[in-house]
């Protein structure tokens, strides 16, 4: 009700967000425990910026948890591509 004031804040959004996602807890559960609730977190945020074209956010959540796992794994990538997607699009 008072907005995202912090990273706790943003995580506990995201908790809240995942299942609307179609994203059941446990595979909330295991993305947090791999990347850490904040990385986690905002892995979500990019999924629901392209959720139009993720047929399984569930099943693409746990793959990059499971790339996690191996420190295979960051969102700053994702994150990115989102900037220089919307940087298009303004241009």
């Amino acid at each position: 009700p008072d907005g995202i004031r912090n990273w706790q804040d943003f995580v506990d959004t995201a908790a809240v967000v995942a299942p609307m996602m179609g994203i059941a807890p446990p595979i909330w559960a295991e993305a947090c425990h791999a990347m850490g609730p904040v990385n986690a977190a905002v892995t979500l945020a990019c999924i629901l910026q392209r959720i139009d074209r993720i047929a399984n956010p569930g099943g693409y959540l746990r793959s990059l948890a499971l790339q996690a796992q191996q420190q295979q794994f960051s969102p700053e990538p994702m994150v990115m591509a989102l900037l220089r997607a919307e940087n298009t699009r303004s241009a």
